[in-house]
């Protein structure tokens, strides 16, 4: 039978509160709200959207940026908590899926999270970035591949992946064989300039192509007001415009609405989601176009632990056996059995 849904999807480019604790979770709770009079079943917010994405660690030397770090702590999301909760209710009350990026707060670290809530307002996912890139590296811990999942949302399965994830092939394919549906990726946005704008563009076409999934992409804005707050070398504000390139991209590589690459708004479209099989019915990756015998994707998905339970009680005399639990080889990924 033919898969006759059709999902309406948003996503989301507008800037961050830099000046109120919560502003930036009033304006995703107002986008919901309005996206939600347009009948939007889906909703994508930037990278690390709340409180903000730090772009300061990209301008200034880290021996100038700890007031700003030790703010970013401040107000960093600690899930679950208020923040999750308001996203909860209003996922809940409007019945969308909501995709959202936040600074998360875990005791004493940050990590890049996306949180996707289901349309009942449960937290469906929360998967931590596996490699912050460059500047990030002195902001946010390393994820791991615990979170490299899909969720089965009511209105498709949903994966999700931040920024240059992108590049790191093996990370795309672990959701492409989990077939995933629709693909929300997540970009800081006013960044590096207009070169980053023309690589997410190559890079959410390429991945729904190889997929043959819907990608529905943000990225931020900044104004001007909010780059000269960051730093006020014209030199380093140029760093700090540009990069935008808000869009919604068929399994075919086609935008389904004209992208947003600079000012607020929202990109709105209909995912027909009959397009994946006539997509995959050319090229499935992870099916018919597949190599198995040749080339196979290992992955741990093991959470992360700086605890490791003992093997037997250390007063217990050793055997001499090797310890196979530790030497045992990462698991393969197959599609599960609810897949």
């Amino acid at each position: 039978m033919p898969d006759k849904r059709i999902v309406r999807a948003a996503a989301v480019q507008i800037a961050p509160d830099f000046e109120r604790p919560g502003g930036t979770l009033e304006r995703v709770c107002s986008a919901i709200d309005e996206a939600a009079s347009k009948r939007v079943q889906l909703i994508v917010f930037p990278e690390t959207f709340v409180p903000y994405y730090p772009y300061f660690s990209f301008v200034r030397p880290p021996v100038a940026s700890g007031a700003d770090h030790m703010r970013l702590y401040e107000e960093a999301v600690v899930v679950p908590g208020p923040v999750t909760q308001a996203v909860s209710e209003r996922a809940r009350l409007h019945r969308m899926v909501v995709v959202l990026g936040v600074n998360e707060r875990d005791h004493g670290s940050l990590y890049n999270t996306q949180l996707v809530f289901d349309v009942d307002g449960r937290l469906a996912l929360k998967r931590r970035k596996i490699t912050p890139t460059f500047h990030e590296r002195m902001i946010w811990g390393q994820g791991d591949a615990a979170g490299l999942k899909v969720a089965q949302t009511g209105i498709g399965r949903v994966g999700a992946l931040a920024c240059w994830e992108h590049y790191n092939p093996l990370a795309r394919y672990a959701l492409m064989t989990q077939h995933e549906e629709i693909h929300c990726s997540q970009f800081p946005g006013s960044l590096v300039g207009p070169i980053f704008a023309e690589q997410i563009e190559v890079t959410i076409r390429h991945h729904a192509l190889e997929s043959g999934c819907f990608v529905v992409n943000a990225t931020g804005w900044l104004t001007e007001a909010q780059i000269a707050s960051v730093t006020s070398d014209p030199a380093l504000q140029k760093a700090l415009r540009g990069g935008c390139n808000t869009a919604i991209v068929s399994p075919e590589g086609q935008h389904l609405a004209e992208p947003l690459r600079e000012g607020e708004g929202m990109v709105i479209a209909d995912l027909d989601m009959s397009l994946i099989t006539k997509r995959k019915r050319m090229m499935d990756s992870v099916g018919h176009y597949a190599r198995p015998e040749l080339l196979r994707l290992a992955i741990n998905a093991d959470p992360a632990s700086t605890v490791m339970p003992m093997a037997s009680h250390p007063n217990t005399p050793s055997t001499g056996e090797p310890d196979h639990e530790s030497e045992r080889e990462p698991v393969g990924v197959e599609p599960s059995a609810d897949d």
